[in-house]
């Protein structure tokens, strides 16, 4: 099991999107789905990306985030809110 924390500047992009959604309760289990999933096998989810970061999508929101597996946990350092088409 991994420890999942947010960086304050992704905290703050979910916070805004949280506020101005139609739907706060999709936003609020997306961000649940992301922190289960990070903390059960971040190194499977979601797509590589250069310099150790992965990226993953539970809509309508997309996180990157960095791994480090010798410490067992997950820095999610970007939030944003996917387009919905």
């Amino acid at each position: 099991m991994f420890q999942v924390t947010w960086s304050r500047r992704a905290i703050n992009q979910l916070a805004v999107i949280w506020m101005n959604a139609t739907d706060q309760n999709s936003v609020s289990a997306a961000s649940h789905a992301i922190d289960a999933a990070l903390a059960s096998d971040p190194e499977n989810e979601g797509e590589s990306r250069p310099n150790s970061r992965r990226v993953m999508y539970a809509s309508p929101l997309g996180v990157r985030y960095r791994v480090y597996p010798g410490e067992t946990r997950v820095r999610v350092l970007v939030c944003w809110q996917i387009r919905q088409v």
